[in-house]
């Protein structure tokens, strides 16, 4: 799952096969951008903020592009076969004469002019994986409405940008209480030390693809909760539960609650899935 990491590394591949070359191909199979060509026009750089990408090309402009979900950049050399999905999920190509970057499944995909950044990704908090993280200004924003659940102000990409799914139940996991506690009712220097794991392991994650927050040398205990329904919790056993909606694309929260306290679903839990 497309997380602050994961678009940082993208961004990294992107902007080594792309930037300071002329794009030889320029294909945006989106109906608002069926007509535009980019084509002959050099690619400046490609920059993450957040969980979003921008790729800034000659004439001020820039193609802005987000993974949510399921979307995903891949990055081929010249004349190697395309592998990341059927061509009707094709949303976008650049090419250079020596790479070409191709987006799947990409939910959000606008070209604006780059004066205008600031109106798709303005409102975000700092970037966790950002040159401008500000640790203080971070930990103000998550503690600023008490009464809001964990999970829900971790996930709020205006309080810290970076942060999904996957890292909302693991950062809980590791402070030991569940997402739905109030942030107000975490025990004093807890949001701190939430805020500063979140920071380090997305930095420990961001130049590779397989995720792991689990401090184990076994290759295949990557995490702690997340995806794990029904397994045992590798600090207590006690089963990983789960509670979301019955479509996979729903927000899902995984927790142990043998060594996570705090208010959790009754109606509707699951202890499987």
């Amino acid at each position: 799952m497309p997380e602050g990491d994961t678009v940082w590394l993208t961004a990294r591949r992107m902007h080594s096969a792309l930037a300071g070359h002329l794009l030889t191909r320029s294909d945006l199979r989106v109906p608002r951008l069926a007509t535009t060509d980019l084509t002959g026009r050099a690619v400046l750089d490609v920059t993450p903020r957040g969980k979003h990408l921008l790729t800034r090309v000659e004439g001020g402009l820039t193609l802005h592009s987000h993974l949510r979900m399921d979307g995903a950049w891949h990055v081929y050399a010249a004349g190697e076969r395309w592998r990341g999905g059927p061509g009707h999920q094709i949303r976008a190509v650049l090419g250079t004469a020596e790479h070409t970057a191709v987006g799947y499944r990409l939910p959000v995909l606008d070209l604006l002019r780059t004066v205008d950044e600031p109106t798709v990704v303005g409102h975000l908090g700092p970037d966790l994986l950002g040159p401008d993280w500000d640790f203080e200004e971070a930990v103000r924003r998550v503690c600023a409405d008490p009464a809001r659940p964990l999970g829900e102000a971790l996930l709020d990409q205006r309080n810290l940008a970076g942060i999904g799914n996957v890292y909302k139940c693991e950062l809980a996991f590791l402070a030991r209480v569940t997402p739905w506690l109030p942030v107000g009712d975490l025990p004093p220097g807890v949001p701190e030390r939430l805020i500063a794991t979140a920071h380090r392991l997305l930095e420990a994650n961001k130049d590779r693809f397989d995720r792991r927050t689990a401090t184990t040398s076994r290759p295949d205990r990557r995490l702690y909760v997340y995806g794990r329904a029904q397994q045992p919790c590798y600090r207590c056993g006690t089963p990983i539960r789960w509670d979301g909606g019955d479509d996979v694309r729903d927000r899902v929260s995984y927790w142990c609650p043998g060594c996570q306290t705090g208010p959790a679903p009754r109606d509707g839990s699951r202890t499987g899935g």
